[in-house]
């Protein structure tokens, strides 16, 4: 029986311009020229798999493949664009019948040319994710349903819900139940708002972000002849970071590839950490049970980082169950070994962090080779605080500037108007987060609360000067007002909540009583309890009715009322909140060349590599995340997250922890160090005492 696929080696039609065994190591040749078929290309970090996927299209070039029967998809349009450019400048000639790109752009190209075949026009548009949201809110208003009756989730949630549904493969209902609970007795008008939000698209000739791969699968499932013509048309398909596909990606990848098979897949089992947005590691993995015969390549040689540090990076993942089994090989000499330092609590570590830093740039080592890594953006709110004392220059590089998110300026605006009631900007935002409360809304509601607060704040003036607050007749049965009331904040709010919507009436209500708790004269002077209030009475369902991600939002906030702790009034806090702020807008508007240490999630560091790196707060319950324990899939991949953070170091890295952690309501409490560095042997690394820069080897603990 003939195999769906043929195993014969090329056959050159020309001399090879390229010597593939010359430029690349053994691994790297192997996979770079390999027969016809599927093959999946298991590349450790560092292992130079740019460069080998880079060869593999010039090979199959060179060997007689024409460009136009190659597809090659990335997860970003600069992947895709430095690979063909190294192509070319590899082959000296142009390319311009190779197809390669994202996922989603060669999505847009195909839709562009079979569009009609799917009932839509092929002038159609594309939504940006702010249209998407305006066409859903029209849909919403067309809803049989009246959002307003119970707690509907926003826009916001809304398109995620839609994308992670289309993208996983995952029914609503299913998607509600594991992901959004706190909607799961919203099924049904989710449901029917998704098939209306669907046919206005279609009737508007328009597409989102997601339409791109969904409609492209329909394309290919329901077409015979348009699939089969791509099928026939890209012979080879080449796949970057197959770790991170999702399942209607795969299925892309499958259908395509599924009269030829030859289908390259190329990644990292070991560095897939993007499951929280549709990435199933499981692609991977199962690779070979979905094309038999499959041959597999390990590219295991590291160019990065040192002995010392590979050694650490193989111990960190080794625990895990899934993956495959690699050993990565230093191709460097030895340097130092990477060291482990227990600091006494946040403000300890970010004091080591700092003075080692400074110590490193004395030794040579420039402020932008080093790097400071952690699981969660408050991991590094001490360490900012410390770096900005000691005028230590840093950027960050951690999405959204902490102190910029949006819950944590909500938070913020509630404490300022504590205040500071003169404060008509923060009072705005704490009355736009109700519902039927916009712009104009806010202006008139702040009119009337700065009028009512300051006729009571005069009432109670006037009374204190001895002077009636106004003339009363004899036998008149109005009583003056003697005094500013005890809550003179809450008391204009609840006189100017009569003239609030109806449709904010009740959060209204709330808004003032919680007010009027936090202006008690005994609550200023704990700005954690403050914000721990302000959660308790109303802010945790506004997280879960606006934000996908509310779990995370919501530790974001928990953790900003522990580093709260600390400070012994609500004006020092806000003062330090502003000084941060401030630092981090500067961080983010820097030169590029300017010298600064980077600050980043772990996240956004995937690709990056630096001279030095600290990876902080390895704590269990902080990295690795409380809710990630919760089962084993969650575990292993904050394993994998904290061996991409390992494998990021070239020369030094230092795994820091704090023994005790301040938690709001709990006081002082102490850590146990992150499980993942029990699991690394102990003479892999070095354990460094707090009150020198200089290594011990007699201590009877490390952990």
């Amino acid at each position: 029986m003939s195999r769906p696929y043929e195993l014969k080696p090329f056959r050159p039609k020309v001399e090879l311009q390229i010597d593939y065994a010359g430029e690349l190591n053994e691994q790297q040749h192997a996979a770079a020229t390999a027969q016809p078929g599927p093959a999946l290309v298991i590349a450790g970090a560092g292992s130079g798999k740019t460069r080998t996927l880079t060869y593999r299209v010039a090979y199959l070039i060179e060997t007689g493949t024409p460009p136009e029967s190659i597809l090659l998809l990335t997860f970003t349009n600069k992947a895709a664009q430095e690979m063909m450019g190294r192509v070319r400048s590899l082959l000296g000639s142009d390319l311009a019948n190779l197809w390669g790109g994202t996922f989603h752009s060669i999505g847009h190209r195909m839709l562009r040319r079979y569009a009609d075949l799917i009932d839509y026009r092929k002038d159609f548009t594309i939504l940006d994710r702010q249209d998407s949201k305006d066409l859903l809110k029209t849909c919403i208003g067309a809803l049989d349903f009246d959002p307003k009756e119970t707690r509907f989730p926003k826009p916001d949630v809304l398109q995620n819900v839609f994308s992670m549904s289309a993208n996983m493969g995952t029914p609503i209902e299913e998607l509600l139940g594991t992901r959004y609970p706190h909607f799961s007795q919203l099924v049904a008008p989710i449901e029917a708002l998704g098939k209306a939000y669907t046919k206005r698209k279609h009737a508007a000739n328009v597409m989102d972000f997601d339409d791109l791969l969904t409609l492209w699968h329909r394309l290919l499932k329901d077409n015979d002849d348009v699939r089969e013509r791509l099928q026939h048309r890209f012979r080879f398909i080449l796949v970057d970071e197959y770790q991170d596909t999702n399942e209607l990606q795969a299925e892309l990848i499958d259908m395509l590839g599924a009269k030829h098979k030859h289908v390259m897949v190329v990644g990292d089992d070991s560095q897939s950490i993007y499951s929280w947005r549709g990435a199933d590691f499981r692609n991977i993995l199962n690779f070979p049970e979905k094309y038999p015969g499959a041959a597999t390549y390990k590219i295991e040689v590291n160019y990065r980082s040192t002995p010392e540090i590979l050694a650490v990076a193989n111990a960190a993942i080794k625990a895990n169950i899934h993956q495959f089994e690699k050993q990565l090989e230093p191709a460097r000499p030895s340097g130092n070994r990477p060291a482990v330092v227990a600091c006494n609590d946040g403000n300890e570590q970010a004091a080591f962090v700092a003075q080692r830093a400074l110590e490193l740039r004395e030794e040579g080592i420039e402020l932008t080779d080093m790097a400071v890594l952690y699981r969660s953006h408050f991991h590094a709110l001490e360490l900012q605080l410390e770096l900005t004392r000691r005028n230590i220059p840093f950027a960050i590089s951690s999405g959204i500037r902490f102190f910029e998110q949006a819950h944590v300026k909500d938070v913020a605006a509630h404490l300022k108007l504590i205040c500071n009631p003169l404060d008509e900007v923060s009072f705005k935002r704490a009355a736009m987060l109700m519902r039927g409360i916009g712009t104009k809304g806010a202006d008139k509601l702040w009119t009337i609360f700065h009028d009512e607060r300051t006729r009571l704040m005069a009432g109670a003036a006037e009374s204190e000067d001895g002077d009636p607050d106004w003339d009363v007749e004899e036998g008149d049965s109005a009583e003056p007002v003697t005094a500013a009331p005890k809550e003179p904040i809450a008391a204009a709010l609840r006189i100017t909540g009569v003239k609030a919507p109806k449709k904010a009436s009740n959060a209204w209500t709330q808004f003032a009583d919680t007010m009027g708790q936090l202006e008690d004269p005994g609550m200023r002077g704990r700005p954690s309890d403050m914000i721990q209030l302000l959660m308790d009475a109303s802010y945790e369902e506004y997280l879960k009715e606006n934000f996908e991600n509310y779990r995370s939002r919501l530790d974001d906030l928990v953790q900003l009322a522990s580093f709260a702790l600390q400070f012994d009034d609500i004006e020092e806090f806000l003062g330090q909140l502003a000084l941060l702020t401030n630092v981090e807008a500067e961080a983010q508007q820097s030169e590029p060349d300017d010298e600064k240490i980077k600050l980043s999630t772990i996240h956004q560091a995937k690709g990056l590599e630096f001279d030095v790196v600290f990876v902080i707060m390895l704590c269990d319950g902080l990295f690795p995340s409380a809710r990630s324990l919760e089962d084993l899939d969650g575990e292993e991949e904050e394993r994998r997250l904290f061996y991409v953070a390992v494998t990021r170091a070239r020369n030094e890295l230092y795994l820091t922890y704090p023994l005790i952690r301040e938690a709001q309501g709990y006081g002082d409490y102490m850590q146990t160090a992150s499980r993942f560095l029990s699991e690394i042997p102990r003479e892999l690394v070095e354990d460094w005492s707090l009150q020198t820069s200089t290594p011990y080897s007699d201590s009877d603990e490390m952990f």
